[in-house]
């Protein structure tokens, strides 16, 4: 796992980051991943087509096979390395293809298509980790944290000094719960689904889903994943229209402690979008009519496997 310092604050205007750490983009770095995503745009685009069927993939478990057979979006979608956030928690993360936990919500199936960035083709056999929130805002194994309390007042309020801080070093966890945190590898068509809920929100941070890239990953005969390389890091978000009509439905209506804050005012989604990527989960209804009663997202992720980052210290569970 890769560890980063935390800082008090990271300017984008007026605005703080919500989640401390990550990294800004360099001017060079933003140029050559746009260059990097408009030419595998032409390929991406070749994998449009959409497939409903019943059959079932064998992995090294079985699993249901993806709703999107391949890769969607006509351009590639990339998420830039910007922050796990201080909810990463790997000893929860858990092989799994359903994470939801019985946990309440609108269902949402997640369709993920990750792209080589350096060949523009699909990559088969990588890990996507993927953690958020439930519908009230708290996240597993972090559940007697407020989410309605600012992220340095809870520092505060636990005795640690915003310097002595580093995400993914500093152990916040408070329970041994799992809802919501789930990873799976993708088939040969660079594809997998995961099915959750659709995510509440919590003080200061617009409703997103974290997401991780881990190659050259292992499954231990205990059933532990250990994770060799971090190819990509990133946060997932929905577009306001429907996060507006979602949020008017219980369980999330009841969350009235806090304002939403909006993808235009949140901290962060401006470095997950930044150099043109878009970072916004497309849906389509379940049933064709109504998403609030169950949707499929799909993205595509576009990951730089030239840009490897250790993460021989990250260990999930099966």
């Amino acid at each position: 796992m890769h560890h980063f310092s935390i800082a008090i604050s990271l300017a984008l205007g007026a605005s703080v980051i919500a989640h401390p750490g990550g990294h800004h983009l360099s001017a060079r770095e933003v140029v050559r991943r746009s260059e990097l995503g408009l030419k595998c745009r032409d390929k991406v685009a070749h994998y449009h087509e959409r497939r409903w069927h019943d059959d079932t993939t064998s992995y090294q478990i079985q699993t249901k096979a993806p709703y999107f057979e391949t890769i969607q979006n006509d351009t590639c979608v990339l998420t830039p390395e910007v922050t796990q956030g201080p909810y990463v928690y790997p000893q929860s993360q858990t092989l799994r293809q359903d994470m939801t936990e019985n946990q309440p919500g609108v269902p949402l199936w997640l369709d993920i298509g990750v792209l080589d960035m350096a060949t523009c083709e699909p990559l088969e056999d990588v890990l996507v980790d993927l953690w958020h929130c439930n519908a009230t805002g708290s996240y597993s194994s972090f559940t007697d944290l407020s989410p309605d309390t600012a992220f340095l007042t809870l520092l505060e309020e636990l005795g640690i000094d915003i310097d002595d801080f580093e995400i993914g070093v500093t152990d916040l966890h408070t329970d041994d719960s799992t809802f919501l945190r789930g990873m799976w590898p993708t088939d040969k068509n660079g594809m997998m689904e995961m099915k959750t809920v659709f995510p509440g929100f919590y003080i200061d941070r617009a409703i997103h889903i974290h997401v991780q890239v881990h190659t050259n990953w292992t499954l231990r005969e205990n059933g532990t994943i250990v994770a060799g390389n971090t190819v990509s890091t990133g946060q997932l978000y929905f577009n306001e229209t429907l996060e507006e009509r979602i949020m008017a439905l219980e369980p999330y209506a009841s969350h009235t402690q806090t304002d939403r804050t909006t993808n235009a005012e949140d901290s962060v989604f401006p470095y997950d979008s930044t150099g043109g990527f878009s970072p916004l989960v497309d849906v389509i209804p379940v049933d064709g009519e109504d998403v609030t009663k169950g949707m499929i997202g799909y993205i595509t992720l576009g990951v730089d496997t030239t840009a490897i980052e250790d993460g021989d210290n990250y260990v999930g569970t099966l």
